[in-house]
């Protein structure tokens, strides 16, 4: 998915610098030999990348809601070697205004005025043709933006030089009433193209857009959308072809692909030509909302981030390819992993999306979904997860995660209400958090041990001083892999509103291959 083409990108760019090296940086004894023999230069080595982009969909029609971008970058770690272009590369990381074209249905109006966005600590608040809305100036730094806008846009957020490795843009947006209300927390991913989005649905009282986000400026996009429910394929021919112009957003409302409403599908996004940002809004009429993060197929799965008052947990699983997925399922909690009673295993056919409700697995513990295919089988999985009852629910979407790796970033952090899921399916794992401040002040550290076969639910360290909210980074120590989410809860009249974002290797290096020969060519 998105990370595949972030790293490939990097890849070119860190290629790029390291042959140039090697172009201009002949062994001594070749140029008085009058030889033009390829000689080996330099060995394999993980570097900074040179370049990262992301995209935030535009953020919500409600005229009740506020939303914060955050933007954040960690800098390259300390173990990556230096990139190139030292103390003279470029130093720019811009969040920058798209065109949107909507294809929403008109907010309601309720009686309140429409306002400027508000300004944060990083720019202006966004608005369709205005200049960037944040711009970062150094690693480390943290900048704010906030916007009660219902036009809001979608943005495109690029990074070059230090501060490229770890970039990182969060869009939170908090809706106050209507379909929807509560919290809806996405961190703003790169173009690629293919997305899977398994829990998607088109029946009554339900609405799901998915945006399609173009961020080249040459090219139109063009996009295929696949619905699979539990009998296979769902007829959506609607859904085939749809242009993305360059530049450009487009919200498109999943209901309106099939005349088969549908709860529990698995949408796949597929850009048949260009590449897009692809992110599912799911609003509920009765129980709240949130954005639906992709996931990736694999062989295995780690859903971090189950509360402990987890009303309603429902894994959505869909087999992609030619096989059937047995599944075997286990929770992992704070003091050991169990297999839920009664859903030891699941059978996915090829093709087809299953469902299953988990609720009770919590049993007042925190903890994540462990899934393992067997027989080669893959799997594409996600859960929903529902707090509270009646009508003080709402709703949030488990992705599966990939592990942290060398470094996991996560912004917009508050001092309430932040918890962090770190989850060892292996070995015993160590990881180090560190916060950082928006507007200065001190980072804070804590290195934590997570057991095998457990999930640790921490509150992170808190910055000192500073202003506002705060970023953080986890670092894999030692010990085996570490998967991990980052839940925001800020309860909104009684409504436990909630949001959780996978906190990935934020794939500040790349692994630049060994330079077998130079190209340096000698001039007789």
């Amino acid at each position: 998915m998105g990370r595949t083409t972030l790293s490939l990108f990097a890849t070119a760019a860190a290629l790029a610098a390291v042959t140039g090296v090697a172009v201009v940086a002949a062994p001594s004894g070749d140029a008085g030999s009058g030889s033009g023999t390829a000689r080996a230069t330099r060995s394999a080595a993980r570097m900074p990348v040179q370049r990262s982009a992301v995209v935030c969909p535009a953020p919500t029609s409600s005229e009740v809601a506020e939303t914060t971008y955050t933007a954040f970058s960690p800098g390259a770690p300390a173990s990556a070697k230096a990139g190139a272009g030292g103390r003279d590369a470029r130093r720019t990381a811009d969040l920058l205004p798209m065109t949107t074209t909507s294809s929403r249905p008109p907010a309601k109006k309720d009686g309140k005025k429409e306002e400027d966005g508000k300004k944060g600590s990083g720019g202006k608040a966004p608005a369709p043709g205005a200049g960037p809305v944040l711009t970062l100036k150094a690693p480390g730094a943290l900048v704010t933006a906030t916007t009660d806008r219902s036009d809001a846009p979608a943005l495109l957020g690029s990074a070059e030089g230090p501060l490229a490795p770890g970039y990182t843009v969060q869009q939170t947006t908090a809706v106050a009433a209507g379909s929807g209300r509560g919290l809806h927390g996405l961190t703003c991913g790169p173009a690629d193209t293919s997305f899977w989005f398994p829990g998607v649905s088109t029946a009554k009282g339900r609405q799901d857009y998915v945006h399609l986000t173009n961020p080249d400026s040459a090219a139109a996009a063009v996009v295929d959308l696949e619905l699979h429910g539990k009998d296979g394929r769902v007829a959506a021919p609607a859904g085939e072809g749809v242009t993305v112009p360059p530049r450009s957003s487009v919200p498109v409302l999943l209901s309106t692909l099939t005349d088969a409403p549908s709860d529990n599908l698995t949408l796949h996004v597929t850009a048949r030509s260009g590449r897009v940002g692809a992110a599912v809004q799911a609003s509920d009429e009765k129980q709240g909302g949130d954005w639906l993060p992709a996931s990736e197929p694999a062989a295995a799965a780690v859903l971090p981030g189950i509360p402990a008052d987890a009303t309603s947990v429902r894994l959505v699983a869909f087999a992609p390819g030619a096989d059937d997925a047995d599944l075997k399922l286990r929770f992992a909690g704070p003091t050991g992993s169990i297999t839920p009673a009664g859903h030891e295993t699941l059978h996915v056919r090829s093709g087809t999306t299953e469902t299953v409700e988990l609720d009770g697995v919590a049993r007042g513990e925190a903890g994540a979904l462990l899934l393992t295919a067997e027989d080669g089988g893959r799997v594409v999985a996600g859960l929903r997860v529902t707090r509270g009852k009646g009508d003080k629910q709402e709703t949030a979407f488990l992705p599966a995660v990939e592990p942290v790796g060398a470094r996991g970033t996560v912004a917009d952090d508050r001092a309430k209400g932040t918890s962090l899921s770190l989850v060892a399916p292996g070995a015993e794992a160590r990881v180090r958090v560190s916060a950082w401040a928006a507007g200065g002040g001190t980072p804070a550290t804590r290195t934590y041990t997570v057991r095998s076969g457990t999930t640790l639910t921490v509150e992170p360290p808190v910055p000192g001083g500073g202003k506002g909210g705060y970023a953080l980074t986890v670092e894999t120590v030692s010990g085996g892999p570490v998967h991990a989410a980052r839940t925001l809860t800020l309860p909104q009249d009684g409504v436990p509103a909630f949001t959780v974002q996978p906190v990935p290797d934020d794939r500040s290096t790349v692994e630049v291959p060994a330079v077998r020969s130079d190209l340096t060519t000698v001039t007789r």
